[in-house]
């Protein structure tokens, strides 16, 4: 899944590189490769203060968690010759860099199986343990996110191998004018299919995130391995084909401003930003459930597991840090933070005080096997034409 990640302002680390401390080689380093974004550069000062020896601190946001998850990939395989310029482009510290001087990493729990299929990243902790201190604080749902074998998959007996820091969800986004006209508003997926919604709605150009939103509909998982003993789905999706305009990962949100859709399918972490700006949009969790995704610390695979690494990750799960990152960032946070309504937009309390009921009726979307993933690639190919 591409999931795209906005800017969002000043309170957000800078594209180019944020260090805190200086000092000589001796002294000790936390190196971090993270979305850009995701954590707030005052978050990141707070916890350079809260130190009790010196350190110097290196976060360096990527644009894309598929360009870390490739940069993952880069520092696993030795560059030939000819290729080395073009990987040290990857590496924003210096050129030829190794994986050992990075010691986390943001990914999502998308690319979490690969990531441990391909021994890219090394786990957190062998097993549910108590070296990283805030652990218990997470709800168990998250603690089974990340626990898993080696090959990737679920495994309450496996080892720990990412640090969920910042949640969100798929989300319908809709024009309040144009709904107050028709005289009903969205609430779940089924709406998708009512009438006068022909051509008015832009849906994620991600088989997983389509098909798995129809069988949502359905009452089915979005990790339905199976789809041909779905009845009905094919129906179902060829009749929603005809409601949509365009499919799109990427811009959905202009047409939508520019009023040439009525509705859009988007992720939580594009919807929100743009919501405070444009009064006329408004946003719903489907009260069926929906897609929900992760962003997780992980460690490169070959590097020397430090404690100050671990002191970060500790510290983004303390509650008043989480609260930071979750209004400051506009996303949820597995930790609980007690977010007021006086902290936030008014059009954003919705989003980010989950409803509890429609949270556990929400979805990972898990590793699925290849012949699974490729009836999703197959179905959402063939309702297009």
């Amino acid at each position: 899944m591409d999931r795209r990640s906005f800017l969002l302002g000043t309170s957000t680390l800078a594209l180019s590189q944020l260090l805190f401390g200086c000092g000589g080689n001796k002294q000790t380093q936390l190196k971090v490769q993270l979305l850009k974004g995701s954590i707030p550069g005052q978050v990141v000062n707070q916890f350079h203060k809260s130190l009790q020896q010196p350190a110097q601190l290196k976060f360096a946001p990527v644009e894309r968690i598929q360009d870390l998850f490739q940069q993952l990939q880069s520092w696993q395989q030795k560059p030939k010759t000819t290729d080395e310029q073009g990987w040290r482009r990857f590496i924003p510290f210096r050129q030829g860099q190794k994986a050992a001087d990075i010691d986390l990493v943001t990914l999502g729990d998308y690319w979490l199986q690969a990531a441990i299929e391909q021994k890219l990243i090394q786990p957190l902790q062998e097993v549910q343990g108590n070296q990283l201190k805030q652990w218990s604080t997470l709800d168990e749902r998250w603690k089974q996110l990340v626990t898993r074998n080696d090959q990737g998959i679920l495994d309450t007996q496996g080892k720990v191998w990412g640090a969920p820091y910042r949640w969100g969800s798929t989300v319908i986004i809709y024009n309040r004018d144009k709904f107050r006209k028709l005289g009903w508003t969205p609430k779940d997926w089924s709406d998708l299919w009512r009438d006068g919604m022909q051509q008015r709605i832009s849906l994620l150009n991600q088989p997983r995130e389509v098909i798995g939103l129809v069988l949502k509909k359905l009452g089915k998982s979005y990790n339905t391995d199976n789809l041909d003993q779905v009845p009905d789905l094919e129906k179902e999706l060829q009749i929603l084909n005809q409601q949509v305009k365009f499919y799109s990962s990427n811009n959905y949100l202009e047409p939508l401003i520019m009023e040439d859709t009525w509705l859009a399918v988007g992720w939580s972490s594009d919807v929100l930003p743009v919501l405070g700006r444009y009064p006329q949009l408004a946003a719903v969790i489907p009260q069926s459930g929906t897609a929900i995704w992760a962003d997780l610390w992980v460690r490169p695979a070959g590097i020397t597991k430090d404690t100050l690494s671990d002191q970060w990750i500790d510290f983004c799960w303390q509650p008043s840090t989480a609260k930071q990152i979750s209004v400051l960032t506009k996303t949820n946070s597995p930790i609980s933070t007690n977010i007021a309504a006086s902290d936030i937009q008014e059009p954003l309390w919705s989003l980010l005080q989950s409803d509890r009921n429609i949270f556990n009726k929400s979805e990972f979307l898990l590793p699925l096997p290849p012949s699974a993933i490729k009836q999703y690639e197959s179905l959402f190919a063939k309702i297009k034409i």
